[in-house]
């Protein structure tokens, strides 16, 4: 009995020992995590591992949202507009998202809007530093005016002429020269078919099923889009090559062959022929850009018209006003001449770009396209951020209230709802909170907050001192 007492004593002192052994522990943790939890600021840095797993997990989830166009991420009641052409298609331009279509997905010839995928492949060159816009190009005899096929628009290229590659792309982008068109493709690939390969490789790797070239001048009626996927394309031209607006596209009208674009021997037909008569005698041209809104459309700068019987009247429009910019494509225009297609395409772009600018406004969302720190309780880790799972430049507002669109966008509100904590287990890409966009009360768009990292939750030790901490 006496020993079963000094065990039985002993049994206390121990379990008094581990007692308060288990509470200085507790405590000392307790005292530890809420000072680290004080102190820290912001998640680790990203591994790599954890890098990739967060894109696959954006992109998986949220693909259809990093695509060039998109609809609309509210419901917009179809707007009935006088729209002419049989294909066409208007969007913006920040975002990509699509505000009207009419027939969008018809496999139309692009005609001579081919010359715009041209015109990409040669920037490409240039901006890899593979060509320069001052050099000097050779005219193979496939690029000489005589030798296009006819009725062919041209800049009148000749044999032994010295042309400049900007001023190529400029009887390209404002005469729609075939014959530049070609000059081109040799200079950047030797021959026709391997441009075009450049050119299809183009379409194919934006994910264009229905774009296809054969050649590049748009001539051929085997040349194949969309009013949907040139818009598509159109948007990453001049993402890509914002220059190429004011240096090519919004140009009013082109000289050519000047003094200096003379071949040896050649003279302008004015010149002097005291010192002997000339090999040949040439004329100078001036063709006004066949975009007939330019100068006419406000804000109007770009982009390209095509036209081959096949087609009809087809027209890559954009305007920019007050920092907003428009992009549509019309296709399949009406018209028995150059005349009535014309005023089909300045009535439908019209129509649909000042329908545009007096529908809606542009709201910036730039300051909120950063990472949201959240602390994480019960968690391996502490801290993780909850970043956009998509993010767009701005989101398109409709004009609903007020008596102006300056008005209008005072009502517009962003909510950031962003968690004090997440507790125990956070996995990569799930939504934790978002940011919602609204028009008063009604909700123009919600983007996702997800966590940028996976964590794994921490032992029940551990669990229950941070449910103590909260």
């Amino acid at each position: 009995m006496k020993n079963q007492k000094k065990i039985y004593e002993l049994c206390i002192k121990l379990s008094s020992i581990f007692a308060g052994a288990l509470i200085l522990i507790f405590a000392l943790t307790f005292g530890i995590r809420k000072i680290e939890f004080k102190k820290i600021s912001e998640a680790p840095e990203l591994s790599v591992e954890q890098t990739y797993e967060l894109q696959n997990q954006m992109l998986a989830k949220y693909s259809a949202f990093y695509e060039t166009l998109q609809n609309l991420p509210y419901e917009l009641v179809p707007a009935e507009l006088d729209v002419k052409a049989e294909s066409a298609i208007l969007i913006d331009t920040a975002n990509g998202n699509i505000l009207y279509e009419k027939n969008a997905e018809e496999v139309i010839p692009p005609a001579s809007m081919t010359k715009l995928f041209a015109m990409y492949v040669v920037d490409e060159e240039v901006a890899a530093g593979n060509l320069s816009y001052d050099q000097i190009i050779p005219l193979p005899p496939e690029s000489w005016a005589c030798n296009m096929p006819p009725h062919s628009s041209l800049m009148f290229l000749g044999e032994g002429q010295i042309v400049t590659l900007e001023e190529l792309l400029l009887g390209l982008s404002v005469c729609s020269g075939n014959d530049a068109a070609y000059a081109l493709a040799y200079t950047v690939c030797g021959s026709m078919e391997s441009f075009v390969e450049r050119m299809n490789q183009v379409a194919f790797d934006l994910g264009l099923k229905n774009t296809h070239f054969v050649e590049s001048s748009g001539y051929s009626e085997e040349n194949t889009t969309t009013a949907k996927e040139m818009a598509e394309f159109c948007c990453v031209y001049l993402n890509q090559h914002p220059d190429s607006l004011e240096k090519f596209h919004s140009v009013s009208s082109f000289t050519y062959p000047k003094k200096e674009n003379l071949a040896p021997g050649d003279m302008i037909e004015n010149q002097d022929f005291s010192q002997g008569l000339p090999r040949h005698i040439t004329m100078p041209i001036t063709q006004k850009n066949t975009n007939p809104l330019l100068g006419k459309l406000d804000g109007c700068d770009g982009l390209k018209t095509g036209y081959i019987d096949e087609s009809g009247y087809n027209l890559a429009l954009t305007a920019k006003r007050n920092g907003m910019r428009f992009l549509s494509v019309t296709m399949k225009g009406p018209g028995k001449n150059v005349s009535e297609g014309q005023s089909g395409r300045i009535h439908d772009g019209t129509e649909l770009m000042e329908w545009a600018f007096s529908s809606f406004s542009d709201y910036s969302l730039f300051v909120y396209n950063h990472p949201y720190f959240v602390k994480t309780y019960g968690s391996a880790k502490k801290a993780v951020n909850l970043v956009p799972a998509y993010f767009p430049e701005c989101v398109t507002v409709p004009f609903m209230k007020g008596e102006s669109l300056a008005e209008n966008l005072t009502y517009v509100s962003v909510v950031e709802n962003v968690p004090d904590y997440i507790f125990g287990s956070v996995v990569a890409g799930q939504s934790y909170g978002s940011i919602k966009i609204l028009l008063g009360d009604y909700l123009l768009q919600e983007i996702p907050l997800i966590a940028d990292r996976s964590l794994k939750k921490s032992n029940a030790f551990i669990q229950i001192i941070d449910k103590m901490l909260l």
